[in-house]
């Protein structure tokens, strides 16, 4: 059934049938390929590239022809939205919507990744990965660890620290602590080539440090110290906030999985992920990540084809009676604040903290 109401309750329950069901999307998945959506789209991604690349040269072009002037920080604007475009870029080539071949998506990977806007490609990617696997799984999934803010009543109940301190007013807190999201990116980014297991480290590191180099010679070279630090501190700020608006609505406020609790892969995908309604222009600034649901049945779907897909996947889950979430941008972004807030309430009551 399609569902484009708010969620009220936290951890909304999920059916746990340990019925498998894996025909149900192989079903859904030989009508997505025989209306060819899962066709790559070269000439759309070559615009698109050709656009991010002739934007993000562009910028800096501008950043060189204005100089040391209070201006540079509408160019700040400017570039924080190039460098989040470029973050989508990076995602699609994580999922191979672009290229076929793994090792052309890697190296462009790393180009668009850790040259372009200095944040680990492997590392973001192996991350996405365990995402994409086990969505809004509280053991699994390291976009819900309580690192910083808290996703269940369970992870309160749990919390210490800084994540118990936040909890209590967290919904307040969501938007001002994704400025420093940006931040966040680069000294994960480090922090995971410190470790020796990393694939392709030196390369990684390599280009992290030429990135680093040019990103804070420019702006030392060409401003004053004192207008370096401000264009930094905005463009890294709108930076991440583009970054964490984009993502917040996808799966915050959605069902929580715990444990040993299993869905099957159409359930686990389609239950745990919620859409956005909106134009081309939407399409554009989210990367077609405002179609979550589809992308997540379907990752390595260009993203030009989700729109596409969508009225597909909505009546196949009507058929099999799968709640369906889709809804406007503002109700999504309440839906997952209204989560947070009510997940906070036990810590705002005292609740004792763990022993």
């Amino acid at each position: 059934m399609t569902n484009s109401t708010a969620i009220d309750d936290a951890d909304p329950p999920i059916p746990l049938e340990s019925v498998e069901r894996g025909s149900d999307f192989a079903r859904l998945s030989r009508r997505i390929t025989q209306a060819g959506l899962l066709d790559r789209r070269p000439g759309y991604y070559a615009a698109r590239l050709g656009l991010v690349a002739a934007s993000f040269v562009g910028g800096w072009a501008v950043f060189f022809a204005v100089g040391d002037s209070w201006y540079q920080l509408l160019v700040a604007g400017f570039l924080a939205v190039v460098f989040a475009q470029i973050g989508l870029v990076a995602h699609d080539l994580a999922h191979r919507q672009v290229f076929r071949s793994r090792r052309s998506s890697e190296l462009a990977g790393l180009v668009a990744g850790n040259l372009a806007i200095g944040m680990s490609y492997g590392w973001w990617m192996d991350k996405h990965t365990r995402h994409h696997a086990n969505p809004n799984h509280e053991d699994h999934d390291p976009d819900v660890a309580p690192d910083f803010l808290i996703w269940s009543h369970e992870q309160a109940a749990e919390s210490r620290g800084l994540p118990r301190l936040l909890g209590r007013r967290q919904a307040f807190l969501f938007f001002p602590l994704l400025t420093l999201e940006g931040f966040n990116l680069h000294v994960s980014s480090v922090r995971a080539l410190l470790r020796p297991t990393t694939k392709n480290r030196a390369a990684e590191a390599s280009l992290l440090a030429v990135h680093a180099v040019l990103y804070l010679g420019a702006l030392f070279t060409v401003l004053s110290p004192g207008k370096a630090v401000v264009f930094l501190l905005l463009h890294q700020a709108i930076f991440g906030v583009y970054l964490g608006c984009t993502f917040a609505p996808n799966h915050k406020g959605m069902p929580m999985l715990r444990g040993e609790e299993k869905l099957d892969f159409l359930r686990r995908q389609v239950l745990t992920s919620r859409n956005v309604r909106g134009g081309r222009v939407l399409d554009t600034v989210l990367g077609g990540l405002n179609y979550q649901i589809e992308h997540h049945l379907f990752p390595s779907m260009p993203m030009p084809n989700l729109r596409r897909a969508q009225p597909i996947v909505q009546a196949y889950c009507e058929e099999l009676g799968v709640d369906y979430l889709e809804t406007g941008i503002v109700s999504s972004y309440a839906q997952a604040l209204r989560h947070l807030h009510d997940v906070g309430a036990s810590l705002r009551a005292g609740s004792p903290a763990p022993g």
